[in-house]
């Protein structure tokens, strides 16, 4: 199977190696093994430079115009009308494109697809109308343009199969001729810890929680400040680590300054998660998710491999996949969150009952599973 794959992602390069712009890439990269031959195509950035996630040096990039975002549609357009050409030559030579969307060039993409009778299948990782209400709250005429991409892409699933991110998204495409609901993680099976290892964490002294994720409104991450707030006021002894960057850290540090929390923050920026990442998952007591809007992250999953038990926000497709192995609260209710925390540090059994289930489900949602399953249903589209 020769296989191409359009994901709306930036790709940037150094001269020397090519770099994806999110994690989801090092997830492509599996499939590499199990197809003959692995075409990834996306915007790329025309300035110099790199990122955290470097291309493998055999897999061949397609670098569509670039456009800095979806709120300029004339950029967008031009990027678009520019792509097509690019896409016709790349169909030339693969057999199955998988089309991440719904997006301007996603759509494009999957038309064409569909022109030149190759495979197509789609993808969604995400709730699109919902993830653009909450990034762009006052921008109607965004929010009209991504249910009317929703509204197409849910047409073409009733005739093309689809591969989508969580139990809530296979929800919302249940009319598709085929899908199939996996999960992304980065954890591979050697990385799942065992059950003693994980159930010898001691919660005597300081606690330290830990939450990963960009620092975006979606994200919500000012929350964190009040949940900290309210377990330093708890009488226990917690401490925060945040990993990850965006364009709220400012705002992060302003809020954590006004409480007076600085000294029990770190703020680590992005950790790779080989180099250093597992090691603060592993050390760390619980963990927290605090989105708005969520596929189903795979943080969760990063969790449950190193039996960290974690609270998260009942939203998307986090509470059928993680109820049982993680506490749900509403989104945005600090209160809810930090009282759930709260129970976690002071009730053993409860702590073992979420390790163990964790466990099974990360068992169950390795890098190497996902990858296994979704070229298998790539390959029988």
């Amino acid at each position: 199977m020769r296989l191409a794959v359009y994901t709306d992602y930036e790709y940037r390069s150094d001269g020397v190696r090519r770099y994806g712009q999110r994690a989801f890439v090092v997830f492509l990269e599996m499939l590499r093994g199990e197809v003959d031959r692995l075409v990834l195509v996306g915007r790329l950035n025309p300035q110099p430079g790199n990122s955290h996630y470097p291309l493998h040096e055999d897999t061949e990039l397609v670098g569509l115009p670039h456009y800095e975002s979806l709120t300029k549609p004339l950029s967008v357009a031009r990027s678009v009308v520019l792509s097509i050409v690019l896409f016709w030559r790349m169909l030339d030579d693969v057999d199955v494109v998988w089309v991440l969307g719904p997006y301007p060039h996603a759509i494009a993409l999957a038309f064409l697809t569909i022109v030149r009778r190759r495979r197509l299948v789609l993808g969604v990782r995400q709730d699109m109308p919902a993830y653009v209400r909450i990034r762009r709250p006052d921008q109607r005429w965004m929010h009209v343009s991504a249910d009317a991409m929703e509204a197409v892409w849910k047409l073409l699933a009733r005739r093309y199969p689809v591969v989508v991110v969580g139990p809530e998204l296979e929800q919302q495409y249940r009319r598709a001729c085929r899908t199939l609901a996996t999960t992304v993680s980065l954890v591979s099976e050697r990385d799942v810890v065992g059950l003693d290892e994980a159930l010898a964490r001691s919660y005597e002294g300081e606690l330290v929680l830990l939450t990963v994720g960009r620092l975006d409104v979606e994200k919500n991450p000012l929350l964190l400040a009040d949940i900290l707030a309210l377990l330093r006021a708890g009488g226990r002894p917690w401490r925060l680590i945040v990993v990850g960057e965006g364009q709220l850290h400012a705002q992060l540090l302003d809020r954590l300054t006004e409480l007076g929390l600085l000294e029990h923050v770190d703020l680590r920026g992005y950790v790779a998660f080989n180099d250093g990442l597992l090691d603060l998952y592993r050390t760390s007591h619980a963990f927290v998710h605090v989105s708005w809007t969520e596929g189903f992250p795979q943080v969760l999953i990063e969790a449950f491999a190193s039996g960290l038990p974690a609270v998260a926000t009942a939203v998307g497709g986090v509470p059928a996949a993680a109820e049982g192995a993680a506490l749900l609260v509403p989104a945005g209710d600090a209160e809810a969150t930090a009282r759930e925390l709260e129970r976690i540090a002071a009730d053993a059994d409860l702590r073992r009952r979420l390790v163990e289930a964790g466990l099974q489900r990360a068992h169950k949602a390795t890098l190497e599973a996902a990858a296994r399953s979704v070229a298998e249903f790539l390959a029988s589209a």
